[in-house]
């Protein structure tokens, strides 16, 4: 699936309209919450919020915060 969408100003924020095709991808409704999360290349990957990747984000953000230093070292 490839799909294209423009960067709109929203109020003062900016924001992206779902296509209805990467809607129905995500299997999502209006009021659905989506994570997204930074890959290489400046890509941006979306995945929809399931109970299994609401407990393992929390899991991830917990490490990441715990061992932010550690993190920052590797990284270099």
């Amino acid at each position: 699936m490839n799909a294209k969408t423009k960067v709109r100003k929203i109020g003062n924020s900016l924001g992206i309209i779902l296509p209805k095709e990467v809607v129905d991808a995500l299997m999502v409704q209006e009021g659905a919450t989506l994570y997204m999360t930074k890959a290489p290349d400046n890509r941006v990957n979306l995945a929809a919020e399931t109970d299994d990747l609401a407990e393992t984000m929390d899991v991830a953000n917990e490490c990441i915060r715990r061992y932010r230093n550690a993190l920052r070292e590797l990284a270099k």
